[in-house]
């Protein structure tokens, strides 16, 4: 099921989570030292077909995209995080979203911890939740997209939100009042590809990249100081004369140098290099295996 952040780091590096939706659990991982993921735990999401994680200190929350044969139901669920990585549920935590029927492709903290924004695909809102001292919710705050199915979300250190749009193929930036309405600033930027999905940032925030997934292309926009958006150019996710790779989600590197685009068609990552106007030189294609491997979703990069 599309999402972003499907697949998360805790702050520190030490965990692993992911969102498992044809089994409706959370598997837990612990990091080795070589990187190596090993499992901890594996817990129900508190929902059917759990699709994105969000993370807040020990706090995660799960968005649990429901069942189209119960015409979907569904909602977002907390757990605390446990010294060794496994995860607790919090009893009467549940929330429900903006209608019965309304899917999630991404939940997401502010970063400060006060607000959580689910964006709902389905019903073109994004609820905005006010995050309790005890880590319960209150709300949600119904706000409307600017643009058509609301897809990966991401929140710059100014508090400025980033929503990209899969059938606007668009990206929009708002800000956010106390209470959790929003105000567009740049709405809907078009990048003239089609289903523009994920988001990720530079280091310094002054640029976004989100892949359109069906164009087989990432594209890059100026982030102002205020948050105004400005579309640059558009890359494509493999080079001239390599198959063409659909990218499924996105992340950029601790360093801030390098892009990683997963390429889901194929089971590939492209990795670029970030130069400092934003543009992107891509360095490689790596496949783990020597066959195609179709269905990749969710990437998570240290």
């Amino acid at each position: 099921m599309s999402s972003q952040d499907s697949l998360r780091l805790s702050p520190d590096g030490r965990f692993l989570f992911a969102a498992n939706a044809g089994s409706h659990t959370i598997s837990c991982f612990v990091l080795a030292g070589n990187g190596l993921p090993i499992l901890v735990d594996v817990i129900p999401s508190g929902g059917e077909q759990p699709n994105s994680i969000a993370i807040f200190g020990n706090l995660l929350y799960v968005a649990n995209a429901g069942n189209a044969v119960n015409n979907y139901g569904s909602n977002i669920s907390r757990f605390r995080i446990n010294p060794n990585g496994s995860l607790t549920p919090i009893p009467g935590s549940t929330r429900n979203l903006s209608q019965l029927n309304a899917v999630p492709s991404q939940v997401l903290f502010r970063p400060d911890g006060s607000k959580l924004v689910v964006s709902e695909i389905t019903t073109d809102h994004l609820s905005v939740y006010h995050v309790n001292q005890d880590g319960t919710l209150t709300g949600p705050v119904i706000n409307a997209s600017n643009g058509m199915q609301p897809f990966g979300s991401l929140f710059l250190s100014s508090g400025v939100l980033l929503v990209t749009e899969a059938l606007s193929n668009a990206l929009s930036s708002y800000s956010m009042d106390r209470y959790g309405r929003l105000q567009v600033i740049s709405g809907s930027v078009q990048t003239g590809q089609i289903a523009t999905c994920w988001v990720a940032v530079t280091k310094d925030e002054r640029f976004a990249f989100s892949p359109n997934t069906l164009s087989g292309t990432i594209g890059v926009f100026r982030i102002e100081r205020d948050g105004a958006l400005t579309f640059l150019r558009n890359y494509a996710s493999t080079p001239e004369g390599f198959p063409t790779g659909l990218p499924m989600d996105i992340g950029v590197s601790e360093d801030g140098r390098n892009l990683y685009a997963l390429n889901g068609n194929q089971g590939t990552i492209s990795t670029f290099q970030i130069q400092g106007d934003g543009s992107l030189n891509i360095l490689q294609v790596a496949a783990w295996t020597r066959t195609p491997y179709f269905g990749s979703q969710g990437l998570a990069v240290p």
